[in-house]
Parts: C-alpha cells; structure tokens; sequence
C-alpha cells in the first residue's frame, strides 16, 4: 500500500504517544511503599508514602480511630491493616487500599475484660491475629475472616505473666515466642495452623540477669533471634530450634560505656539482609547498631545513632534502605538512609507528626 509521506511519519509516532501514555498510566499505579503512623494523643493513624529514591515522606491521608492506636500490623499480602486501640481495650481492622493506602476501617473487637493489646501480629497465613495484653498478662488469638474483620468471640486466651509485650512468629509458621519483661522471660508456644489454637512449650530465661526481654525479632534466613532487653539495656542473641525453641548465647550492651542516665530499650528490628540489627534506646534517645555473623548469629557493636526524644518505636522498610524511627517523646518521625555494606544510618529528613507517637509500620502495596 501507497501511503502519503505525512500518513508514513504520523503511524509511528502514534504508536510512539500510545506507548508513553500506556507508561505514565504504569507508573501512576505502580507498587509503592506506605508508612503508617500511630498518635496517641489524637487517636489517629497517620499514612504517608515514602519515595524510594530520596527517602522523603509525602503525607497521603489519615483516619480517626475509637481510642489510642498502639502496636500496628499487616496481614501477608498488604490487604488489611490491624491496631490495638489502647484507651478502648480492642482491636480493629481496616481495608488498605492497595492504589492509595488509603484505609477504611471493617471492624472492632473488644478484648476479654482486663485485657490491653501491647502488640498484635497476624500468623504467616493470615487467619490468625495474636495479641499479647501487658497488663493482664495473657496472650489472645483472634480468627480472621476471609473479609478482613476479625471474628468474635476470641477461640483462646491463655494466662502467661504480666508484661507481656510482644508475639514474634518464626517463618515455619509453628513457633510463636511471647516476651515478658519483668519475669525475664520468653513463653513459648506451638501453632497449630489449622485451628489457631497455640500450645504451651515451656519458658527461656532472658540472656541475663533482670534483662527483661521487651521485643523479638527474628533473624530473615537463619536460625538466630534477637530481644530488645527493656531492663537491662541490652541485646540478646538466641539460637531457634522449631521444636524446642530458644537457647541464648550473647548479651551485649546497647549503650556507650560512658552513658550514666537512665535508659530502656524498647524495639528490635533485623535488617532484610541479615547482616545487621538495631535496638531503640529511651534515655540515651539513640537507635544501636549491630553486625550480625552470619554463622554463628554473634554481635558486633556498631555504635549508636542520635534519633528522636523517646524511640518507642521504628521500623525499616521492606526493601531495606531506610530506617523509620518514631518519637514518643517530641512526636516527630526520622527518616535514616541504611548504607547496606556498612550499616550506617545517614539522616535524611524528620518531620513533625504529632503530640505523641506509639508506632511506626511500612508495608508495599501492589497497586491497581
């Protein structure tokens, strides 16, 4: 076919403007990474989105919640989004929208009487939503529904000890280990997948002394996990055994060794790579940095970073290049740039968020 030389030229520039409007509409949707942030003092749960390049935060939207969020988590997949509400002792669950991260709140369950949620988490499968109550010293499982809400009554509350602050799942899905501050010790249970039901495994004693196990983390490939000792201001390395579960090896300060003030810790969070961890330190308002051997799970001290008043509270995003630390104390959120060879934080910005910050959680979203 003969066509007109200005028809030949046009066709593929057509194309060519198809292809840059197919690739705008792409990158308008594209996966992205949301932050979301707990105020207490307002009962509401801040959202922002973080830029991965530049590791600045663009603040997306915000939603007002019945009593003050605490502990945040993320059902696998990125689909739903769940909150201890402090002041009102229950749970909520909201839908993540997966284009804005955006949420729209789906339902509220109260907790048995008594009963104040330190930190919530969902099983690996995403049917099971696990809280660990401080003041009544108990651990509850919730089922959820396939729609996000979560259902009532609870199907098991079991009585631990008092400062109960934490659930860490290990990745087979069997394991779950329960934190407890004052008794200096981990509770240990197994998961059954099917029914959510947990069964007692026995206790470990904290790395040392009055450690005062607050968080656990575990290590991303390895058999290794961490604590945040809350009383001790220290770290403890453990080696996990799926069937018989903890056995200590390490404890390290988290502090400088000139430091007299008062101080706890508070959170612990592996870096994705497996060759670091940190520690919030509350006093010395500093986030300490750990290299992590990667044959034994032994530390080595990296130091301490300056962070905002009272660090209850951070979190890394998913790829791994940025720290989020969030300020109890002043309200305000850092952002730190991770040098992954090294595992130094470089500050890149902070913003003024709040009256009072109780959490930090980041989570990518697919998009629509």
């Amino acid at each position: 076919m003969n066509l007109p030389a200005w028809l030949r030229c046009s066709v593929p520039m057509a194309w060519l403007m198809s292809a840059i409007l197919l690739s705008s509409t792409a990158m308008r949707t594209e996966a992205a990474t949301y932050v979301y942030v707990s105020m207490a003092a307002e009962q509401r749960i801040q959202i922002y989105r973080l830029e991965p390049d530049s590791g600045s935060l663009t603040a997306v939207d915000g939603i007002a919640v019945d009593g003050a969020p605490g502990c945040l988590a993320v059902r696998p997949g990125g689909q739903f989004l769940f909150a201890s509400l402090r002041t009102t002792s229950s749970l909520a669950s909201f839908r993540i929208d997966q284009g804005t991260g955006k949420l729209t709140l789906l339902s509220t369950a109260a907790l048995p009487p008594g009963e104040n949620a330190a930190f919530v988490t969902t099983d690996h499968s995403g049917r099971w939503l696990l809280s660990a109550s401080y003041l009544a010293g108990t651990v509850v499982v919730h089922r959820v529904r396939d729609d996000g809400t979560i259902e009532l009554p609870p199907i098991q509350s079991i009585k631990t000890a008092k400062t109960a602050h934490c659930v860490a799942i290990d990745r087979s899905n069997k394991l779950v280990l329960v934190p407890h501050v004052a008794p200096n010790a981990v509770h240990q249970f197994h998961l059954n997948e099917q029914t959510g039901k947990l069964i007692e495994a026995g206790t470990v004693a904290g790395g040392a002394d009055k450690a005062g196990p607050r968080h656990l983390a575990f290590h991303p490939s390895q058999r290794f996990a961490y604590t945040s000792d809350e009383q001790g201001s220290s770290i403890t390395g453990y080696h996990v055994d799926p069937a018989t579960g903890l056995t200590s090896f390490q404890t390290l300060s988290t502090l400088p060794p000139d430091f007299r003030g008062p101080n706890s810790t508070a959170e612990v969070k592996a870096h994705p790579s497996g060759k670091f961890v940190w520690v919030s330190n509350r006093g010395h308002d500093s986030l300490a940095g750990f290299s992590i051997n990667e044959q034994s799970g032994h530390l080595t001290k990296l130091g301490q970073t300056p962070t905002e008043k009272t660090p209850r509270s951070f979190e890394l995003d998913p790829a791994g290049n940025f720290l989020i630390a969030a300020g109890e104390g002043n309200g305000r959120l850092a952002v730190y740039r991770i040098d992954t060879s090294t595992g130094r934080l470089i500050p890149v910005n902070a913003y003024a968020v709040g009256k009072s910050l109780t959490w930090v959680r980041a989570v990518d979203l697919a998009g629509e």
